[in-house]
């Protein structure tokens, strides 16, 4: 499962809404969660591994899941991006 994301923060990716990503995506023990641009794939374990992605504003980012929680990780996480006003859904 994946969900993929415009960043629009004007600051991109920076350290406070990476912080609450990877805290999120760590609440679900059981479920490995991924982040994924410019073509480098990362676990969501670290906030180091999530700034690696050098993500800026304008710039996509996919999101996935694997586990038996994937569904409901994935929606925590959009709720995050979201509530950060960190992106938006892109399709």
């Amino acid at each position: 499962m994946q969900l993929t994301f415009r960043i629009m923060d004007e600051n991109g990716v920076h350290a406070r809404p990476a912080t609450a990503l990877v805290k999120m995506a760590k609440t679900f023990e059981n479920t490995a969660c991924f982040a994924e641009a410019h073509g480098k794939k990362v676990k969501m374990h670290s906030v180091l591994a999530l700034l690696s992605l050098d993500l800026e504003s304008g710039d996509t980012i996919t999101l996935s899941a694997e586990g038996p929680e994937e569904g409901e990780a994935l929606q925590a996480l959009k709720d995050v991006i979201i509530k950060e006003r960190l992106g938006e859904l892109y399709e």
